[in-house]
């Protein structure tokens, strides 16, 4: 099974769900309640962005590559998650 963790954002306290296949590769599942509060996002959308097109938060960058730096987040290699990853 994927190895999918909560991850925080130091800078506002939204949590998002990650995977990290490699130090390239990261899933991250946004909750519509995170994308809503995140400042970043409201910030870039109230500028006229659509907010499905953000990538990303620069914060939660960060915040992601402490996790994975501290332990928290664990880097899988895609063929190490298991089956259902050789099927996506």
């Amino acid at each position: 099974m994927p190895d999918v963790q909560p991850v925080e954002c130091a800078a506002c306290g939204n949590q998002v769900r990650c995977e990290k296949f490699s130090h390239a590769h990261t899933s991250v599942q946004w909750t519509a309640e995170a994308a809503a509060v995140c400042p970043e996002f409201g910030s870039r959308v109230a500028a006229g962005e659509t907010g499905a097109r953000i990538r990303t938060c620069p914060a939660l960058r960060d915040s992601i590559g402490r996790a994975v730096a501290a332990g928290v987040l664990t880097v899988t290699r895609r063929d190490d998650a298991g089956p259902e990853a050789a099927d996506a």
